[in-house]
């Protein structure tokens, strides 16, 4: 009874009678049962429980916060399914680390989610009992038309949200945050949904950085775990403490109602053991009562003549006549045969703390089964988490593979020897027959990777942060490496040593949208990503290029149609819009690649086939030509072939690296491969086994590599 998100007051004592949940009653299950000790109330009119028998660890799962006189708690709520993962891992193996735990349980779960800035202040709170931790709201920036809006859809645990938006206001008005036309709150039953209007042309990143400072969308919570151990004494607990008190509770609980439904079944089983005994000699008995003249004096007679004890002697009395009948008479028996089995199994329990652990388990997983929900709030790596000194570490060029299944990994380039064209080449990724290598690039180990997916949000990454394999090695799923939402996948990687403010980041979809956003805008990483571009449902990002801005842009499709057009014909965009068309597409065709090259070059595009056929072609051949516009050919596809699935300029200082859906690769010189027109078919690049084909082109700068003949992996 705090009140609601919208600055309610909390409602008045009179107004808070509750029909509890079923989840409620699990807290109250067996109370009946001596399980926990009662006292008086603060006016000793009534008796109340001091602790709840409580199936699962209320403490921890809904939380609490306090203060009284010297000391404070401000336990924050967890995760159910992940506490009760935690409390039975603890009772299987109670040496379980603080550091094993927290995997189970890796921080507080809000019931309003948002996000979790970092694990220091989890990992000091799980550890010691107290911490600070940084909450942040969930927010998003959506473009419209010349425009963007924030959207904030998750604001941190315990903040008003009226509150929160008045605060917004002020700054407004004072001048604190500048930007916001207006801000208004579109919630409903469906969700909240704050919506704050910025100005045209400014930063919605800058912006939601300034309100993260100024105001409640991200605060810090502290935690103090501090609560009354059994001896009601306040004590700081660390988290694996505090799952041992429970357990602790838990086992005195499940003790003390094996010890009452004992009692219970014993005393059930003498009652059954006295009517059967009537039941065997039923004429004598009923003679005896018939004899007496008041029910004293009957039940005096059973217990002297029978020796029957009083509590007996009075069920007998008791009894109806329909149990005199044989079928009542099996049901006495089957009765008292299930209760000794039962008053066997308890005493088992209470003989063995084995036994109750197990008991404790099965109702902690069966509590989970019933109630247990996904975590609401995310946990994101904070900048601060873990400072890396990159002097440290060595500059090195490597070679970054990605496959087709997200699996990334970097390799010391020497590991790939130079091979001849036609070469069957060298095994280049552990793949499996569904798998293969996907995008190829050569990099140092200082060099900043942007992984663009195919939803258009963009991803940071260092390329020593990478796992160093070897050619044959599988690499780590990227997904474990950069936070990508749900079904979003890497189609663009960029190599990045500068975020220089003359350059640019040229994206271009697979149905040919193409848009142009300066370079430093990709700056600021963040570890949930950034929209890069907005896209259709039905279209996917295809390419991403670095330009100085003055360049010409060349698109090439897979049915081999190309575009040639001046890079001003795109101006320049801010991150979240949509772009422009860059070339028209026949029936069933889409963009394979694309080239940004000087105006006056004179170098030579190269055009690689799925069937391992290239070619390459001078610049000079590919008029300029108006952007959208069908384009011209640009290779002469067939079933031989195949269609095109890469292009890209290329010096005679180049080397190519091939990669096949088969794991293998092969490299060589741009220089041997031929010079032809725009019209042909080209040379075969590599021999191709049955169902092979090339899935990766990648471009290497290396004039020191020795050329050596190529090996057969």
């Amino acid at each position: 009874n705090f009140g609601s998100i919208d600055g309610d007051a909390p409602a008045a004592s009179r107004y808070t009678e509750i029909r509890m949940t079923k989840l409620a009653e699990e807290l109250l299950e067996d109370i009946d049962k001596e399980t926990v000790p009662f006292g008086w109330n603060y006016d000793d009119s009534l008796l109340i429980p001091n602790v709840l028998p409580a199936k699962f660890p209320n403490l921890l799962v809904n939380g609490s916060s306090g203060i009284a006189v010297g000391m404070a708690t401000n336990i924050p709520p967890h995760n159910m399914s992940e506490v009760i993962d935690g409390c039975v891992e603890l009772i299987k193996n109670p040496e379980l680390t603080i550091d094993e735990l927290i995997k189970i349980i890796p921080g507080p779960d809000f019931p309003t989610a948002g996000i979790i800035k970092g694990t220091k202040g989890i990992i000091s709170a799980y550890k010691t009992g107290r911490g600070i931790i940084t909450m942040k709201a969930v927010s998003e920036i959506v473009p419209r038309k010349d425009r963007e809006d924030i959207i904030v859809t998750e604001i941190p645990y315990q903040v008003n949200k009226a509150k929160l938006i008045e605060s917004v206001a002020n700054l407004v008005k004072e001048k604190k945050v500048e930007g916001i036309s207006d801000i208004r709150d579109e919630s409903s039953r469906e969700g909240m949904r704050i919506v704050i209007q910025l100005k045209r042309g400014e930063n919605a990143q800058v912006v939601l950085n300034r309100l993260h400072k100024f105001t409640q969308l991200q605060m810090s919570y502290g935690i103090i775990m501090l609560a009354l151990d059994s001896k009601n004494q306040p004590v700081t607990f660390d988290l694996k403490s505090m799952l041992e008190a429970f357990i602790a509770h838990r086992k005195d609980v499940v003790t003390r109602r094996c010890i009452f439904d004992l009692k219970k079944a014993e005393a059930r089983a003498h009652i059954l053991e006295g009517l059967k005994k009537a039941l065997d000699q039923i004429d004598a008995i009923i003679a005896t009562i018939r004899a007496s003249k008041e029910s004293d004096i009957a039940k005096q007679a059973l217990i002297d003549k029978f020796s029957f004890s009083i509590r007996q002697a009075q069920a007998i009395l008791e009894m109806r006549l329909q149990r005199l009948t044989g079928l009542e008479r099996e049901k006495i028996e089957n009765e008292l045969s299930e209760i000794l089995k039962h008053i066997e199994w308890l005493k088992k329990v209470l003989a063995s703390s084995d036994e109750i652990f197990k008991i404790i388990v099965e109702e902690l997983e069966n509590v989970k089964k019933l109630y247990g929900d996904a975590r609401r709030t995310q946990i994101e790596a904070s900048d601060d988490d873990e400072f890396i000194d990159e002097d440290l570490i060595a500059k090195e060029d490597v070679v970054v593979s990605l496959t087709f299944s997200g699996y990334i990994k970097r390799i010391p380039l020497d590991e790939y020897r130079l091979q001849k064209r036609g070469g069957k080449g060298l095994k280049g990724a552990g793949s499996r027959e569904e798998d293969f290598v996907w995008k190829v690039f050569a990099a140092n180990t200082h060099t900043t990777i942007l992984n663009f997916s195919d939803r258009g949000k963009i991803y940071w990454l260092k390329s020593y942060q990478l796992p160093q394999g070897s050619r044959t090695s599988k690499g780590k799923a990227i997904n474990n490496v950069i936070q990508l939402s749900n079904g979003e996948n890497v189609r663009a990687v960029l190599p990045v040593e500068e975020f220089s403010e003359n350059c640019f980041v040229v994206l271009l979809t697979e149905k040919g949208i193409i848009k142009k956003t300066p370079l430093s805008a990709f700056s600021r990483p963040r570890p949930s990503g950034l929209i890069a571009l907005t896209i259709e449902l039905d279209d996917n990002l295809s390419e991403a290029q670095v330009s100085n801005g003055s360049n010409d842009i060349l698109i090439v499709t897979k049915q081999g149609m190309s575009i040639r057009f001046d890079e001003s014909d795109v101006r320049s965009m801010g991150r979240g819009a949509r772009g422009v068309k860059g070339i028209t597409l026949g029936k069933d065709d889409a963009v394979v690649g694309m080239a940004t090259l000087d105006k006056d070059s004179d170098g030579n595009l190269l055009i690689v086939t799925s069937n391992g056929y290239g070619k390459r072609t001078p610049v000079s051949e590919y008029r300029r030509q108006s952007r959208g516009g069908v384009g011209i050919i640009t290779q002469k596809t067939s079933d031989k072939s195949g269609e095109v699935v890469s292009a890209r300029m290329v010096l005679d200082s180049n080397h190519l690296l091939l990669s096949t859906n088969k794991g293998q690769s092969i490299r060589m010189k741009c220089s041997d491969i031929s010079v032809i027109g725009r019209n042909t078919q080209g040379v075969r690049l590599m021999n191709l086994n049955e169902g092979e084909f090339i899935t990766s082109v990648a471009l290497i700068e290396d004039d020191d590599v020795d050329d050596t003949e190529g090996l057969d992996s």
